[in-house]
């Protein structure tokens, strides 16, 4: 696939027939909607919406993701929720360095989510973590070196989690 390709798909050439990006984001979610495997349809650039499936809130995320300027710091973003669960949860954590440390990291930015209005700080961290990748010529989901691309599965994870719609 050409640059020019990927250009022209913008986010969407981040995420296209990546082999690993559904097992690594949706499989996790999967007691709550059971279809994790994702179909990715070249015509139209976009997940097949399919039945008890993220598909579509992940277009919807991913078109977001396209038209979010990536911040300069994106761990700014993930510090103001460790930030919240730490004040209001009164979760014992702190920041050594830059690794917040004293439970795991995916569980502080989760609860922290709850209080993430629309997901913004999250969708800010995921923008900025892709904008990073593409800055070390990783162009695509499947490249990113390995704890870099868990670390956005889980941003990505954590937003969908957030979004989903129980009934």
């Amino acid at each position: 696939m050409g640059l020019g390709y990927q250009i022209r798909l913008g986010m969407k050439s981040f995420f296209l027939q990546s082999i690993v990006f559904d097992h690594q984001v949706v499989r996790p979610l999967s007691h709550i909607l059971p279809n994790w495997e994702l179909t990715w349809d070249d015509t139209t650039g976009k997940y097949v919406e399919e039945e008890d499936s993220y598909a579509k809130l992940l277009n919807v995320l991913i078109s977001e993701l396209d038209s979010t300027i990536p911040p300069s710091k994106y761990h700014d973003n993930e510090d103001r929720l460790a930030e919240y669960v730490k004040k209001s949860l009164n979760w014992k954590i702190y920041k050594k360095g830059n690794r917040w440390l004293g439970m795991d990291y995916f569980s502080i930015l989760e609860q922290g989510g709850f209080q993430d209005i629309d997901q913004n700080e999250l969708l800010l961290a995921a923008a900025g973590r892709i904008k990073a990748a593409k800055n070390r010529g990783q162009f695509h989901f499947d490249d990113m070196e390995k704890s870099h691309r868990e670390m956005l599965a889980a941003v990505i994870t954590i937003i969908l989690y957030h979004r989903t719609e129980f009934a």
